[in-house]
Order: C-alpha cells, then sequence, then structure tokens
C-alpha cells in the first residue's frame, strides 16, 4: 500500500477560497437535519498521477474515490491541490473488506467517493462530504441496478461491521435504485500529527 505521499493538512490553515468551499470545522446537516460538523483534516493531492500511485488499501486508488463531474467547484476540480478527508482511508478499509467478501472487482461510479461540501449533488448535506460514503455501480460482471442485486450486495455490506449503512432498494428519499451506496456515518480522522486545538 503506498501512502507515505499522504501530506495532512489542517483545513482551518487553507486559504480562504478553499476554506470557502471545503468548510473546514463548519457544522452541516444531513438529511434529517441532525447536525455534524464537517471535516477539518485533509490529505493534500498534488496531481492525478499522485491520486494513481497511492494505493489506500490493496485494490483501491485514491483516484477512485475522488473522482466527480463538473458538478464540483471549479476550483476544486480545475486545477490541483485537491484537499479529500483523511477518513477516506476508512473507506478505502471498508471497501477492501467488501471486495473481499464479495471476491470480485468492486467499481465505484463518478461522484460516488468524495464530493466536497460544494458539489451540487447533496453539498453539505450528503456524507460524501466527510468522505466516509461510496456508490458501488458495478460488483464483477453485475451491475447493481435491480432490487435483488442491491439488496444481495448490501446485505454483505452491512454484515462486515455494526458501523456500516447501506440504503435499501426503492426511489423514495433514502433509498437507491441504481447503484449500492454504503456509509460508515460522519466519521473524521486527526492524523496523529496534528492538533485539534483551534
Amino acid at each position: 500500500m503506498r501512502t507515505e505521499f499522504l501530506r495532512p493538512i489542517d483545513g482551518l490553515k487553507l486559504p480562504e477560497v478553499y476554506r470557502a468551499l471545503l468548510r473546514p470545522g463548519e457544522t452541516g446537516a444531513d438529511l434529517y437535519g441532525n447536525a455534524h460538523q464537517l471535516p477539518r483534516f485533509f490529505y493534500e493531492i498534488t496531481s492525478w498521477q499522485q491520486a494513481r500511485e497511492v494505493r489506500l488499501a490493496p485494490h483501491f486508488t485514491l483516484a477512485e474515490l475522488m473522482l466527480v463531474d463538473c458538478r464540483e467547484a471549479r476550483l476544486l476540480l480545475g486545477q490541483f491541490p485537491h484537499y479529500v478527508p483523511c477518513a477516506i482511508v476508512l473507506l478505502a478499509r471498508l471497501l477492501e473488506d467488501f471486495r473481499r467478501e464479495v471476491d470480485a472487482p468492486v467499481f465505484i461510479s463518478a461522484n460516488g467517493g468524495y464530493r466536497s461540501p460544494a458539489h451540487q449533488i447533496g453539498g453539505a448535506t450528503s456524507i460524501h462530504a466527510w468522505g466516509t460514503a461510496a456508490n458501488i455501480y458495478r460488483v464483477g460482471d453485475t451491475f447493481l441496478n435491480d432490487v435483488r442485486s442491491i439488496g444481495k450486495y448490501g446485505a454483505i455490506a452491512a454484515s462486515l461491521s455494526p458501523a456500516v449503512f447501506v440504503r435499501p432498494f426503492g426511489l423514495e428519499r433514502g433509498q437507491t435504485n441504481d447503484h449500492l451506496h454504503i456509509d460508515l456515518g460522519f466519521a473524521s480522522l486527526t492524523p496523529r500529527e496534528c492538533s485539534d486545538a483551534s
């Protein structure tokens, strides 16, 4: 696993333009109105090459978990450095455990890993802003787009830990019908070399 290139950054020390988009340490609300502190600590990513080379787990690179589309804030999408919450390493560990259980490649959709609070899909209300959620559209040769496939792989994911949440199949708010959504809740990670003191 190659993580030696990851440099942790206190988001409160970033330039104002980044702080306005990432909102480090600010309070955000989830879909149900529950308040959660947005991530404060990030890994600084200097290039796509670095993102492709850094393995957060044996079968998952950082690039797979931070791929977004044009709905991301231009500053965060169009240039480097990029910043991803440090808790993304927890997500990678979960995905590696899931891959081991299903014994097949696991494919994360674009916008299916980390999205900043400035992203037009969900923004600060989305658990993806914590870097602890993944949308999986395919496992091996199986596309996850029906009740059977989402139910089957959702049950496997949920069996990995009581901390794992899986959205049920459906068309209502908080459900999914074209991917498997798994997450670890609103987890944050403070690197050893960083201080929580303001």
